[in-house]
């Protein structure tokens, strides 16, 4: 690996890191704020709304100018989204201030993801995404372990002794600290190499790239190996929200946690997808990508285990099992299909339709998780549900998987057997 991809992994690292002790201080915000419970998970949905809303434009976006200064605007927009939430005085603003860092992030995906495809091989793919991804949860688990530091009272009270002028409370300190994360990560995407693609775009009329998203949505859906993988990650992601908030509910209800120590059980799950997501690197190729298929099956049936768990280290086994197998197979399905988008679209335009994908399916489960958090649903009894759903969705993949193959070799039976024939004649 050059050097350039050493300074895309520090720019990553810092603005993920940033990311999620931004949503552990957003949430004691609302806490702070008296909001009601089940609008917990929405800081989520308005941090992912604008993945969905603008898909079809951030991809253009992100091919029309060099990758590191698309990241550079992207950090800069999340800046102006922490001054914002440093200014909220009521649950509704913060949660509006939230969905402004969630538009930095939205611009932010497909270059971060998009520019590997032009800087390395396709050979190089599943390792540096191996890296990426390890790196990035590394950053999940510091991140979520700084805000619930952050958000400990003797930690920010001793904070606030720094005595800035224009920062009265604990909350305001822990944004300001977030807020300077961003700016380092800002700085970091200043030295991204420019990688010498050209940045043209054919046009720049919105109705032409909505129906220029819409057909490479429809080129991912209909090509055989692309639909399995966008299937996989679209699971994964919008699984893998939800389970951040599970995992802070269940810490309350099957250990007595309170916030700042539930959030440290977030980052475990993280460490064990970077651990998962390191093994992938070694050991699964890109040609071999779709053999982890049944992992994504078991870890299902891993989570629903949660239930039975009343003891810290047990707790902290299991959390990195499941972290670890949804790592393992994640990797792959993510490396395939940046190659897939690759090849039939161009990388922005590629990442815009995974992150487009990915952030629905984030948005349907965490409404549906608020919803059932609103009926008053027991934890354990959304813990099974959420295991279940898993296992079936990954089930009837593997399933899908199968007939396209079989049809494959259908076809390819049909050719030799034509070809075969025309030798006859």
């Amino acid at each position: 690996m050059n050097r350039g991809f050493y300074t895309i992994m520090a720019a990553q690292f810092f603005s993920s890191l940033a990311d999620n002790a931004l949503l552990v201080v957003a949430i004691a915000l609302l806490i702070d704020l008296h909001a009601p419970a089940f609008l917990t998970p929405f800081l989520k949905f308005v941090f992912v709304l604008f993945y969905v809303i603008l898909a079809p434009f951030v991809g253009a976006f992100a091919d029309s100018i060099p990758k590191g200064r698309v990241m550079f605007i992207s950090n800069s927009i999340k800046i102006v989204g922490c001054g914002l939430l440093f200014l909220a005085m009521h649950q509704y603003s913060a949660l509006m201030a939230y969905a402004v860092i969630g538009l930095g992030a939205a611009a932010y995906s497909p270059a971060k993801y998009g520019i590997l495809t032009e800087l390395l091989p396709p050979e190089k793919l599943v390792i540096a995404n191996g890296w990426i991804e390890g790196l990035t949860v590394a950053s999940i688990v510091l991140g979520t372990v700084l805000g619930g530091v952050l958000i400990t009272p003797s930690v920010s009270e001793r904070l606030l002794m720094l005595d800035f002028a224009f920062i009265d409370t604990t909350i305001e300190m822990s944004i300001f600290v977030v807020a300077i994360v961003y700016l380092v990560a800002a700085i970091f995407n200043l030295f991204i190499p420019n990688t010498g693609i050209d940045h043209r775009i054919p046009k720049k009329n919105p109705i032409y790239l909505i129906q220029e998203f819409a057909h490479c949505v429809k080129l991912l859906w209909i090509d055989k190996l692309g639909q399995i993988s966008l299937a996989v990650t679209t699971l994964f992601w919008g699984a893998g929200a939800t389970l951040q908030f599970i995992v802070i509910k269940w810490a309350e209800v099957a250990l007595g946690y309170q916030l700042n120590k539930a959030a440290q059980l977030q980052g475990v799950v993280a460490l064990g997808i970077a651990i998962g997501a390191v093994m992938a690197a070694r050991t699964v190729s890109l040609k071999r990508s779709l053999s982890v298929l049944p992992m994504g099956f078991a870890t299902g049936l891993v989570v629903m285990l949660m239930i039975f768990v009343h003891d810290l280290w047990i707790a902290v086994f299991l959390l990195i099992l499941i972290g670890g197998m949804a790592g393992f197979f994640v990797v792959p399905m993510n490396a395939l299909l940046q190659h897939r988008g690759y090849i039939l679209m161009g990388a922005g335009h590629s990442i815009a339709v995974q992150n487009f994908n990915e952030n629905l399916s984030i948005l349907m489960m965490l409404s549906l998780y608020a919803l059932l958090i609103y009926f008053e649903v027991h934890i354990y009894v959304v813990i099974i549900l959420f295991g279940l759903f898993m296992t079936i969705i990954m089930a009837l993949v593997r399933q899908w998987h199968k007939y396209n193959q079989s049809q494959e070799d259908s076809m390819h039976l049909i050719g030799t057997r034509q070809l075969d024939r025309r030798w006859r004649l």
